[in-house]
C-alpha cells in the first residue's frame, strides 16, 4: 500500500482478515445508550433499588485500552470521554466465530457492545457482552503499555496522542472550558452582551503588535488578522451598547516563549459611563469567582507559591514601584534622551530606536514585574505608553490606566477609555511621528511596524459620539495557566504553534 509504509504490517493484515470475513471495520453509526460513566451511575442506581432489580440490556462504545484472554473468554477495557468500562466476552456467549475474530482487535480500536451490567467478585462494574461490534480499526499503534508521552514536543505536535494516553491532560482542557464557561456567565450576570468582531480587519490596531497579513482575492486587498478586539468593541459602545464583552483568538507576529503563543485567546469587554476603578473592582471579583466556582477556593498553587484571588487586589502606581525598586522617576526624565542616559548609567543596555514609553516599560519588565507574585494592580501609566487612554484626572502626564499582574506574568490590561476624537487623532500622530525612524527601517525590511496606526473609520465612530468608558483586556490562556498551575502556554492550548518540520 504506497505511502504507508509506516503503518504497521500486522494491523494492515488483521485489517484485511476482517474484510475477508465481510466485516466492514468502518462502520457509519453505533446507537450507544449510554456513556460508560452514566452506564456505572445506572448499575449504582439498580442495585440500590428495591423495587426493580430487572437488569437492562444497554449498549457501550469507546477505544480499546486493554485486553486479556482467558481461554473461553475475555476481559477488554474500552474507554470513551466519560471513563473506562470493563467489557467481559465469551466465546459459548458469543459463538466460535465471533470470539476468534475479537483476536483482531487490537488495542486503540473502537468497540461497540450490546449487553448486560454485573459486578466482578473484585468489584468491578462489568458489561457482559452477547454481541459486539468493530467501530473503527487503529492502524497505528497508542503510545507504548499505555504509560502516556513523555516526548513533550510529539505531546504538541500529536495531541490526540497525549489527550488519549494523558488523562490528566484531558482533564486540563475540560477545566479549561469550564474556566471560559464561568468568565461568560460571570459576565452575563453583569448585564455584559457577548458580540463577534472581525478576525479579518482592512487596518491593524488596539495594541502594540506586529500584525500577520493576508490578501483577499475577490476584493485585492490586504487584511490583517486581529492583534486585538478594541477599536470594534468601542465601535458598539458608539452605536448604543453600554456593555459588550468578546472572548476570541487574537494573532500577533511576534516571538514564541512559555507566556506567548502567537495566537491566543483574549477576553475584552466595554462598559459605558464606567472608569478604570470599575474595571479593577469587576476584574478581581471575575477572577476570584471563577477560581472559586471552578477549583472550590481562591487560593491556588502556581509554581510552588501559593496565589490568593480573594479581593482586594494590591493597588500599586507604578511611578511608585520604579522609585521604591531602581531609585528612579521617570517624571524627573521628560523625554527618551534624558531616560535613556540614565538607565545607561544603571548599567542597562538600551535600544537608541525605544522612544520613552518602550524604555520605561523596559524598567518595568526589569525591575518590578519579577516580585509581584501576588495578584497586584499596576497603576496610573505615563502617557506614552497609552494612546488609547484617558489621561489622568489628577496628572496630565500620566493616563488612567492599569495591568493586572500575578506571579510576574500580565494577564489584563484596562483603560479609563480615551473619548475625545481630536486628541486621539493627535495621539496617533504624535506616535507615528515619534515612531518615523522605526517605521522606516520596519518599511525597508519588507515588515509591518509594531505601532499604533491610524485608523479613520474608528476616529469618524468616535467623531459621532463616543460616552465615557472603561474597558479590559483579558488574556484567557494565561489565566488558565493560573488557575491549573502550568507554567507554559503551550500546556493549556491544544493546538500551540510549532515550527514545521
Amino acid at each position: 500500500m504506497a505511502g504507508q509504509d509506516h503503518i504497521e504490517q500486522p494491523r494492515l493484515e488483521k485489517l484485511q482478515r476482517l474484510l475477508d470475513r465481510g466485516i466492514n471495520p468502518y462502520p457509519h453509526k453505533f446507537h450507544r445508550t449510554h456513556a460508560n460513566a452514566e452506564a456505572a451511575e445506572h448499575y449504582a442506581e439498580l442495585a440500590a433499588s428495591e423495587t426493580n432489580t430487572t437488569p437492562t440490556e444497554i449498549k457501550l462504545a469507546g477505544r480499546v485500552t486493554a485486553m486479556r484472554f482467558m481461554g473461553k473468554m475475555a476481559f477488554f477495557d474500552i474507554r470513551d470521554g466519560s471513563g473506562k468500562m470493563q467489557l467481559l466476552l465469551r466465546r459459548d456467549t458469543l459463538g466460535d466465530e465471533k470470539y476468534e475474530i475479537l483476536r483482531d482487535i487490537d488495542l486503540g480500536d473502537f468497540l461497540g457492545a450490546r449487553g448486560f451490567l454485573f459486578k466482578t467478585r473484585s468489584g468491578e462494574i462489568t458489561l457482559e457482552a452477547v454481541e459486539y461490534t468493530i467501530l473503527a480499526k487503529a492502524l497505528l499503534p497508542l503510545p507504548e503499555k499505555w504509560h502516556g508521552l513523555v516526548d513533550v514536543e510529539k505531546r504538541y505536535r500529536q495531541r490526540y496522542l497525549d489527550l488519549i494516553s494523558n488523562e490528566e491532560i484531558k482533564n486540563l482542557f475540560v477545566t479549561r472550558s469550564r474556566i471560559i464557561s464561568c468568565i461568560r456567565n460571570f459576565m452575563h450576570s453583569r448585564g455584559f452582551i457577548e458580540v463577534e468582531t472581525p478576525v479579518l480587519q482592512p487596518m491593524y490596531g488596539g495594541a502594540l503588535a506586529r500584525p500577520f497579513i493576508t490578501h483577499h482575492h475577490a476584493l485585492d486587498q490586504d487584511l490583517y488578522p486581529r492583534i486585538a478586539l478594541e477599536l470594534y468593541l468601542k465601535r458598539l459602545i458608539i452605536g448604543g451598547f453600554d456593555k459588550v464583552f468578546e472572548i476570541g483568538r487574537v494573532f500577533r507576529n511576534e516571538g514564541i516563549s512559555t507566556r506567548h503563543n502567537p495566537e491566543f485567546t483574549m477576553m475584552e469587554s466595554y462598559e459605558a459611563y464606567a472608569d478604570y476603578n470599575d474595571v479593577m473592582e469587576m476584574t478581581e471579583n471575575l477572577v476570584s469567582s471563577v477560581a472559586k466556582e471552578v477549583l472550590g477556593t481562591t487560593r491556588v498553587s502556581f509554581a510552588g507559591d501559593v496565589i490568593d484571588f480573594a479581593p482586594p487586589w494590591k493597588r500599586l502606581p507604578l511611578r511608585r514601584s520604579l522609585i521604591d525598586k531602581c531609585n528612579l522617576d521617570f517624571m524627573d526624565y521628560p523625554d527618551a534622551g534624558s531616560l535613556r542616559s540614565r538607565m545607561e548609567q544603571m548599567g542597562m543596555q538600551v535600544d537608541p530606536l525605544k522612544d520613552r514609553g518602550r524604555l520605561i516599560d523596559e524598567l518595568l519588565s526589569t525591575y518590578v514585574e519579577p516580585d509581584l507574585k501576588q495578584p497586584t494592580f499596576l497603576t496610573d501609566y505615563p502617557i506614552e505608553m497609552s494612546p488609547l487612554a484617558k489621561r489622568h484626572r489628577d496628572n496630565p502626564a500620566l493616563v488612567e490606566r492599569f495591568e493586572a499582574f500575578v506571579c510576574s506574568m500580565e494577564i489584563a490590561n484596562s483603560f479609563s477609555e480615551l473619548n475625545d476624537p481630536r486628541e486621539q487623532r493627535e495621539r496617533f500622530v504624535r506616535q507615528r511621528e515619534m515612531h518615523a525612524a522605526e517605521v522606516e527601517r520596519a518599511v525597508a525590511a519588507g515588515e509591518l511596524p509594531e505601532i499604533e496606526m491610524i485608523d479613520d473609520d474608528f476616529l469618524t465612530a468616535m467623531e459621532h459620539g463616543m460616552p465615557p468608558a472603561g474597558g479590559l483586556g483579558m488574556g484567557i490562556d494565561r489565566l488558565i495557566m493560573l488557575l491549573t498551575d502550568k507554567q507554559s502556554i503551550r500546556e493549556v492550548i491544544l493546538f500551540p504553534q510549532l515550527k514545521t518540520r
